[in-house]
C-alpha cells in the first residue's frame, strides 16, 4: 500500500474518517461547495486512493460506499514522519518550533510535549549534525574523477 497522500487526496480522506463512511455523491456535495473543484475531479481522487490501498468500497455498481483502510492517526504519522525525514536533520527541531508556533494545541497536547521533551532533554546531544550529503561523498567524486 502506497500511504503517501497528496494534498488534494487529503480533502477526500477528511470527509470520509469524518463520516467514517461516504458515498461520491456525498464527497461531492462537500468538497464542491468548499472548493472549485468539479465532480470529475473529486472521482480521479477517489480513483487515485483507490488505486493506492488507502480506501475501498463495497463493490456496489451505484451508490458506493466508500471507507478508509487506515486511520486519520496512522496517516497523519506517517505523512509527517515521512516529511520530517526528509529535511536536513539539523534544521528539523527550528521546523517544528515554527509549526508548532502556528498550531492551535488543547492543554492535554501541551502536557504530553512537556513530557515527552522532558524525557528527550536528558540524552539528546547538543547538536544534530546535517545529513544532507552522505558522509564520504568526497571518495565516490574522487573516484569518478580519475576515470
Amino acid at each position: 500500500m502506497n500511504t503517501t497522500i497528496s494534498t488534494s487526496e487529503w480533502q477526500i480522506m477528511r470527509v470520509i474518517w469524518t463520516l467514517g463512511e461516504a458515498t461520491s455523491n456525498q464527497i461531492i456535495r462537500i468538497l464542491c461547495a468548499e472548493t472549485d473543484w468539479q465532480p470529475s475531479t473529486v472521482k480521479t481522487l477517489i480513483t487515485r486512493l483507490i488505486k493506492k490501498g488507502i480506501i475501498s468500497h463495497n463493490g456496489a455498481a451505484r451508490d458506493r460506499i466508500y471507507t478508509a483502510t487506515i486511520t486519520e492517526k496512522v496517516a497523519m504519522v506517517d505523512t509527517l514522519s515521512t516529511t520530517l525525514h526528509e529535511m536536513c536533520a539539523m534544521c528539523v527541531g527550528d521546523a517544528l518550533v515554527n509549526a508548532l508556533a502556528d498550531t492551535p494545541l488543547s492543554q492535554t497536547d501541551i502536557s504530553h510535549l512537556q513530557a515527552l521533551l522532558a524525557k528527550k532533554s536528558k540524552t539528546a546531544p547538543p547538536t544534530i549534525a546535517c545529513n544532507c550529503i552522505p558522509k564520504g561523498w568526497e571518495a565516490c567524486h574522487d573516484d569518478r574523477e580519475k576515470k
